[in-house]
């Protein structure tokens, strides 16, 4: 799969721009803010339908604009595939491919496999558990509908649920019954959910471990701990048994909704004893193995984007990557930098066409 060409029209701080790329290795470079991750995050929002940096859909408009559109032609299987996603204010997102407009925003997800690594990662060694659920939701959903579908479902009858406890609590009332239809139906999603969770990470964790051991060059021992509710019963058993905290609460305390996935390092958290190139090191290898993964689910080279890694990574971890994108099974790469000398010297390493865009 390659993306032969991009065009942007009020995306951002680009009010019309066009870009034809190569099949191997195409370098975004120039001073910050000129919009090197801008692009890239075009790209991303072609796979994904949405930004990776901005989820406020309407702050991706160029200002002083009214809409934006971004097109990408691509060469899959052989077939030409055009894919449009635009967005006017006041109005709903729209995803086309070959002109055609998606009904649901899911049914998109994973026909473009696409893995980014970019400063903004370190939101999943700091933030709170809800980013590193997104990161599990994302590589499954890549290769799995089924799983998605079960998600969309089990996050709308949450709502639902919660709605419910808050006009309980509001209206001084309680019904058991209507509770318990909630309930099941989010034990039928949820079992699902945990245990393709489960299947997962059994495959992920020892690809995350030989891609960590490989940039790291270290000996010291890293892990995925994976947390969840659903560990000790079945959900529809633990809603009932926090039914009395659920209302106090007014929202679900209880399900796969809480899962988290801890990052060690020596068997302690890496975000409390994690050296920076060790943490650096950790969210690669987090994301290299995305690309391992998704890809041999789907069959397809995953597209790869680096984010400005050039200046937050040392020479040993650079080369590491450039390494692994110096073979033939690789796919498309982007990179963005801030020095084109740099950038330059790192591509040439690798033994594949390559094309610099000076922004």
């Amino acid at each position: 799969m390659i993306l032969k060409s991009l065009s942007l029209l009020n995306y951002k701080n680009f009010e019309s721009q066009s870009f034809e790329f190569n099949d191997r290795i195409n370098c975004f470079v120039g001073n910050n803010g000129v919009g090197k991750t801008n692009v890239l995050d075009a790209i991303y929002h072609l796979s994904f339908g949405k930004s990776y940096f901005n989820p406020i859909a309407s702050q991706n408009i160029k200002h002083h604009e009214s809409f934006f559109v971004i097109n990408g032609d691509y060469e899959k299987d052989g077939k030409t595939e055009k894919i449009a996603v635009s967005l006017k204010k006041g109005q709903k997102k729209v995803i086309k491919r070959n002109n055609k407009v998606y009904d649901r925003f899911s049914d998109h997800i994973g026909f473009l496999p696409l893995v980014i690594i970019s400063p903004a990662d370190r939101d999943l060694i700091i933030e709170g558990s809800t980013t590193r659920r997104k990161f599990i939701d994302s590589v499954i959903s890549q290769s799995d509908k089924n799983y998605l579908d079960h998600l969309i479902n089990y996050n709308k009858i949450l709502v639902q649920r919660n709605s419910l406890l808050k006009y309980f609590a509001l209206n001084n009332t309680f019904n058991a019954d209507t509770l318990d239809i909630y309930n099941k139906q989010l034990d039928t999603y949820g079992q699902v959910i945990f245990e393709k969770r489960e299947v997962f990470l059994e495959t992920f964790i020892p690809i995350f471990k030989e891609r960590y051991k490989a940039i790291s060059n270290g000996n010291e021992p890293v892990n995925l701990i994976y947390n969840s509710d659903l560990k000790e019963d079945k959900l529809e058993s633990l809603l009932k048994a926090n039914i009395n905290k659920d209302k106090a609460l007014q929202y679900t305390s209880v399900g796969i909704h809480k899962d988290d996935l801890v990052f060690e390092i020596d068997n302690h958290p890496i975000k409390k004893f994690g050296s920076q190139g060790q943490q650096k090191s950790f969210l690669i290898a987090l994301k290299l193995a995305q690309f391992d993964f998704i890809k041999a689910q789907s069959g397809v080279n995953p597209i790869l984007l680096l984010d400005d890694i050039f200046d937050k990574l040392d020479e040993n971890r650079v080369s590491q990557i450039i390494k692994l994108v110096d073979d033939k099974n690789f796919g498309q790469l982007f990179i963005s930098d801030t020095h084109a000398d740099r950038t330059e010297n790192a591509v040439k390493q690798v033994h594949q066409s390559y094309e610099i865009f000076k922004l």
